[in-house]
């Protein structure tokens, strides 16, 4: 398990490789992705959830800013196939779309 984020009084992200997960220490607020065969790495941004108890603290965004920070890092493409990612934190956080997988990059087949 390795530290993404966090400080202070927010709670941080874990980046849990073997569960293909960022998410709170207590697993309950997660960002699951997958790894899809291509060219370049591809991170699959699949699905994030943030229990209604922790809503309002701003989590959903900061498991995006750790995945898409982990991207970053390690060279990958992201294809966001999370609406909430789509819709919401991309068009918020735009300084991230350059990883984005375009229309004109052929797509990788789907795996777990």
């Amino acid at each position: 398990m390795a530290k993404e984020s966090g400080a202070g009084e927010r709670e941080e992200i874990v980046w849990r490789e073997e569960a293909r997960r960022f998410e709170t220490p207590d697993g309950k607020a997660y960002l699951q992705y997958r790894l899809l065969p291509a060219a370049t790495a591809v991170m699959d941004l699949a699905h994030t959830y943030v229990p209604a108890s922790k809503r309002g603290r701003g989590l959903a965004a900061r498991l995006c800013d750790a995945a898409f920070a982990h991207a970053r890092r390690h060279a990958m493409r992201v294809l966001p196939t999370c609406s909430y990612i789509s819709e919401t934190y991309l068009p918020r956080n735009p300084e991230w779309k350059e990883l984005v997988l375009t229309e004109e990059e052929p797509k990788p087949s789907s795996s777990m």
